[in-house]
């Protein structure tokens, strides 16, 4: 299966290195992940950086890493003198693309649900003039939960993607300027620097957050605030100094929720003994953690190539860049995909549309996507992510992708077949897309509405629900969904993009490698109070 072909999904597929002894010969400045062994940075760093033949970009003493620029040869040795310091990598050749083409829990929760919290409230309408396309939001029941809630101003969603588009129509009510940022140079700058130059973030923003305004769509939490976290640049590379940032800043800016439609470096496994890879690992699961204990809930998506996630066997795309570095290599479960493999993430695998009601027999009920990856121990629950191939007629080919805002000025972007206009909103686009990348941020906007529901402003972490609650109640209240017994035509043949092994979902009704704990459902998620079981 050709990647680039699977549905102009602009998910992430893998991040790129080049080999260590390419690295130190280069003479170009790059950036480099300096990984202390404490959770804090030596206080002379600055100096320190500068004597090894570098420049300090930017600190982040909450995890012990710093981020350096260098373009000397001798700069990562040179640092790793310091007997402070677990290692050194750079980042230049690092980065995880965009692609064009297609959990454990951290506490626990009452089985009846957490009580209603505080937080102001009030429900929202889906009769917005696009409102008929979104099979989506029909199918993780989302007009009936906005019947109850369309989520609280009082939330906030960091959404580390490519950026937000400031000016779409659908999205400038809802967006939090001040807690917005550009990430990508690996030290933040607030504000409108994190405008969307790709595209893919303002999609993922509007199935999170797009307002209840009359035009357009509506999004899953259409009353929360969503914040832009620049990750990823224009050409959608996310770098590992970006991915520390976003966190960190997620972490000590008052997001509650996190969605992470993409992959982090350096590979797409990350081998968690390569001593090359070590420093860019470890200092990314560290900002996730960070961000986590300060009651961030994190949502990942768990990728398009059509890989058990639990069992990886083969990489054959990484790096892939520059163009034509990639190297086939054996992996295990020793090398994890980042950020869907840390422990606490929920990770969510993508979904087509299924019919409800006569005709649903024909057809496997809410089949997995064909080209969404997947895990025994990586998913957690499963969202609409589109599915042009298997969905159920009349919601396959453009239909059956998933519809949400796409920056007017970045209209060669998206496909002209995949182009919708609103008349009450001249000059403004959206556009459809399939992916896991569309599948995660129906889950984080499912998670915004819990935390809208059942938070209170008691907790004075950034979460008003900590994050292992907000985990329980997405798997508790997901409509279970068995294995299929039988598959569309065709459907078999769609094999791994890595290993090139056929796709097998493993586990019963209550939780399987496909399906997690079962589908999203946004009605269950807001009526799942201890008051009502």
């Amino acid at each position: 299966m050709n990647r680039h072909l699977l549905a102009r999904a602009l998910l992430v597929l893998v991040a790129c290195v080049v080999a260590s002894a390419a690295l130190a010969a280069t003479a170009h400045a790059q950036n480099y992940i300096v990984l202390y062994k404490q959770n804090s940075v030596a206080s002379g760093v600055s100096t320190a950086v500068q004597k090894a033949g570098g420049s300090l970009v930017y600190t982040y003493p909450q995890i012990g890493v710093a981020i350096a620029k260098s373009d000397s040869s001798a700069f990562r040795a040179n640092m790793l003198k310091d007997s402070r310091i677990d290692n050194v990598s750079g980042t230049g050749g690092f980065a995880t693309k965009l692609d064009d083409g297609s959990g454990s829990t951290l506490d626990s929760t009452d089985a009846n649900g957490p009580p209603a919290g505080d937080l102001p409230n009030a429900p929202a309408t889906d009769a917005d003039s696009l409102s008929p396309l979104q099979w989506d939001m029909r199918q993780i029941h989302a007009p009936e939960a906005h019947a109850i809630t369309g989520g609280s101003p009082s939330v906030l969603v960091g959404d580390i993607d490519t950026g937000i588009d400031f000016t779409h129509p659908d999205l400038a009510p809802n967006i939090d300027v001040a807690n917005s940022a550009n990430c990508v140079s690996g030290a933040p700058v607030p504000g409108l620097a994190a405008q969307d130059d790709n595209g893919h973030g303002t999609h993922t923003a509007g199935t999170i957050a797009a307002a209840s305004n009359g035009i357009g769509i509506v999004g899953v939490a259409p009353n929360v605030k969503i914040a832009g976290i620049k990750a990823g640049n224009a050409d959608g590379f996310f770098f590992p100094e970006a991915v520390v940032c976003s966190f960190i800043w997620a972490g000590t800016h008052h997001v509650d929720v996190t969605n992470n439609s993409y992959f982090a470096d350096p590979f797409l496994f990350n081998c968690r003994n390569d001593p090359t890879q070590r420093a860019i690992w470890k200092a990314e699961q560290r900002a996730i953690r960070f961000a986590m204990d300060n009651g961030v809930t994190v949502v990942a998506a768990e990728g398009n190539e059509s890989e058990d996630l639990s069992h990886p066997t083969m990489d054959v795309t990484s790096p892939d860049f520059p163009p034509g570095s990639e190297q086939e290599r054996a992996v295990t479960n020793a090398c994890v995909v980042i950020p869907v493999e840390i422990p606490g993430v929920v990770g969510v695998s993508a979904s087509g549309s299924f019919l409800q009601g006569t005709d649903a027999g024909q057809y496997p009920d809410n089949l997995k996507s064909f080209y969404s990856s997947y895990g025994i121990s990586s998913t957690d629950v499963v969202a609409p992510g589109g599915d042009s191939r298997y969905g159920t007629p009349p919601f396959t080919g453009v239909a059956g992708r998933v519809l949400s805002a796409w920056p007017a000025a970045l209209i060669d972007g998206c496909l002209a077949s995949r182009r919708v206009f609103d008349p009450g909103a001249p000059g403004s686009l959206w556009c459809y897309q399939q992916g896991t990348s569309m599948a995660s941020p129906h889950t984080a906007g499912v998670a915004a509405l819990i935390v809208s529901r059942y938070g209170t402003t008691s907790n004075q972490k950034n979460g008003k629900l900590r994050p292992g609650q907000v985990s329980a109640v997405l798997s508790q209240t997901a409509d279970p969904q068995a294995c299929p017994q039988t598959l569309p035509t065709g459907y078999a043949a769609v094999v791994g993009t890595q290993s090139g092994a056929p796709q097998t979902c493993q586990g019963g009704p209550g939780h399987n490698s496909w399906y997690g704990n079962g589908q999203v459902d946004a009605f269950n998620a807001v009526t799942h109070t201890s008051g009502n079981q």
